[in-house]
């Protein structure tokens, strides 16, 4: 059984330098990678969906001064942090919602108030020794809808889902909006088990849209060239997708 154990823990780190599994607290990697693939240009429009408690959307604005960010969060307990976090940024729009495919009212589930675990999934983690009873009615919008409304169709430089496993979803409400974004960032993890969601059904989505593919990795960015079946790890992994268009 040691030998198991040493090659698993193995496997693990090695998976880890090839960016599977490096993706929590790595805020200012994903955004430093972000800025590569920007290439010198400016962002004037970044959205983060999930936001959390707002530590991605504070260092948006740390990096890109001048740029305008709408920070989406549905759980209350998170919006009253965001509120009062970002009350004097004239820059940083709060929304309280979730962004999904369809507008309406739906249930946040989690393990606590505020969690980074928060899903409109009712997730199994029992094996982590969670469990998901804490409930939340929430509003959800199609980002589509949000952004000529609200945002007049501009184009998005910086687009960032980290929503537990809904990230396709959001995608189908944001067809759109997505043609005229240049960089999208998208977490990839454990929630997809929950979700039955897949790292081909992203694969296959942003290449039909003409988007390149990159892993966020220690060393800095790894250019996905094609799906391979062995890149299905469920451990939490950052990703971005790059407009061919830009």
């Amino acid at each position: 059984m040691a030998l198991y154990d040493l090659l698993g823990l193995m496997e693990k780190k090695l998976a880890k330098l090839q960016g599977k599994g490096y993706g929590s607290s790595t805020i200012s990697a994903e955004i430093s990678s972000i800025v590569k693939l920007l290439n010198g240009h400016q962002p004037k429009l970044c959205v983060d969906i999930g936001g959390n408690i707002g530590d991605y959307s504070a260092r948006l604005h740390q990096v890109f001064p001048d740029s305008d960010v709408i920070c989406f969060e549905p759980s209350q307990t998170n919006i009253d942090v965001l509120s009062k976090r970002f009350n004097d940024h004239d820059r940083i729009t709060v929304e309280p919602f979730a962004v999904s495919k369809e507008a309406g009212e739906f249930t946040l589930h989690s393990d606590k108030p505020g969690s980074g675990l928060g899903s409109l999934t009712k997730r199994n983690l029992a094996h982590f020794g969670r469990d998901f009873e804490v409930t939340e009615t929430i509003t959800t919008l199609r980002f589509d809808d949000y952004w000529k409304d609200k945002l007049n169709s501009a184009p998005i430089d910086i687009l960032k889902l980290d929503i537990e496993g809904h990230e396709m979803d959001a995608f189908a409400g944001a067809s759109d909006a997505l043609a005229s974004t240049r960089v999208v960032q998208f977490e990839f993890g454990g929630s997809n088990i929950d979700t039955r969601t897949y790292y081909q059904d992203f694969w296959y989505y942003f290449l039909e849209r003409e988007f390149s593919l990159f892993r966020i990795t220690p060393f800095g960015l790894a250019k996905i060239k094609k799906y391979r079946e062995r890149d299905e790890c469920f451990r939490t992994t950052n990703f971005l997708a790059l407009s061919q268009r830009a």
